[in-house]
């Protein structure tokens, strides 16, 4: 434990340098075309297959802001216009924090980037949500069709507690 810290570190015995592990920004959009919600098909794992919003990790030297608006044109090939903050959900299990935007698509010149496999937009009624890849993309999308039936546009904060184990509750 380093002079002064509250927490074990990781430490280098040759100089003291020492090394932090903080958790992953995963930065992303909620792309709306009218009614429409844009998803991709992931191309990656995890999840190979499966539906998301367009999120990954934030780089060094830019916003989250940026960061949301690089995948969305990464993953979809999307052109938006950056919309407020919408949800930011702590995933401590895997030591991620998930942070998604509203974003409104600018035209319907999209397609799949190297990560995706497909690009669409869905109705709320037509949401799969049995292969939504990540709970965190699903509670987003039903805060965010929650708010659109009531007629409001929140922020949200949120929590995921790791999953139990099979058998284990």
């Amino acid at each position: 434990m380093p002079p002064g810290d509250s927490r074990e570190r990781a430490c280098c015995d040759a100089c003291g340098a020492i090394h932090y592990v903080n958790p992953r920004p995963v930065v992303g959009t909620i792309p709306v075309w009218g009614e429409q919600v844009l998803l991709c098909r992931r191309a990656i794992e995890p999840r190979y297959g499966a539906w998301t919003l367009p999120a990954g990790f934030m780089e060094l030297g830019e916003t989250a802001g940026q960061g949301a608006c690089r995948e969305t044109e990464e993953e979809a090939k999307a052109h938006i216009e950056l919309g407020p903050l919408f949800s930011m959900i702590d995933v401590p299990g895997v030591e991620q924090i998930h942070i998604f935007y509203r974003a409104r698509l600018l035209d319907r010149n999209f397609g799949p980037g190297a990560e995706s496999l497909d690009v669409q937009l869905f109705q709320e009624s037509e949401i799969p949500w049995d292969e939504i890849a990540f709970r965190t993309v699903a509670t987003t999308l039903r805060l965010f069709f929650e708010d659109r039936r009531r007629g409001s546009c929140g922020t949200y904060t949120r929590e995921l507690a790791p999953r139990p184990l099979p058998g284990k509750e």
